[in-house]
């Protein structure tokens, strides 16, 4: 391996650490269950859903660079965007990330298409202006969504 090879594969292993922190890293004992840093920052309503998003942003951007192809990235950005919206939902959207594991996903995207030729690369390099405003639009509308869910919830147990 060469030097460029290596470098590349400590960035993707990298990557693949911070997924399992956000996804997997804790099992839940007596069950089959593993959640992540995500799960735990969703307990924290609209500000948790945003960390979240935060840290999954990461992990695209870093595979832009790693040579991603900008259909990767866009699944990728799939990927955040169900998790961020869906578990913006009180309760219901903490559960649904414990299942949904949109970095281990994206790693698994990512290693799929690891090694993309030099044209893609460059390419990628006009492709991050657009994957960071798709993540700003998912983290405007997790507010949006966990601002009204909170709401609607508040709504509720006033009329109770």
């Amino acid at each position: 391996m060469d030097t460029v090879e290596v470098e590349l594969d400590r960035r993707a292993d990298n990557i693949r650490a911070l997924a399992r922190v956000l996804d997997s890293a804790i099992g839940i004992p007596g069950t089959g269950i593993r959640i992540g840093a995500d799960s735990v920052f969703g307990l924290v309503p609209v500000v948790g859903d945003i960390a979240g998003a935060a840290l999954s942003g990461y992990i695209v951007l870093a595979s832009a660079r790693l040579g991603a192809p900008a259909s990767t990235l866009m699944r990728m950005l799939i990927n955040i965007g169900v998790d961020t919206v869906v578990g913006s939902v009180p309760l219901l959207g903490d559960m649904f990330d414990v299942g949904w594991r949109a970095n281990i996903r994206n790693v698994e995207l990512l290693d799929a298409h690891l090694g993309g030729s030099t044209k893609t690369r460059k390419a990628n390099r006009w492709v991050v202006a657009g994957v960071i405003a798709g993540l700003v639009v998912l983290a405007v509308g997790a507010v949006v969504i966990g601002i009204a869910a909170v709401r609607f919830l508040a709504r509720i147990a006033s009329n109770q």
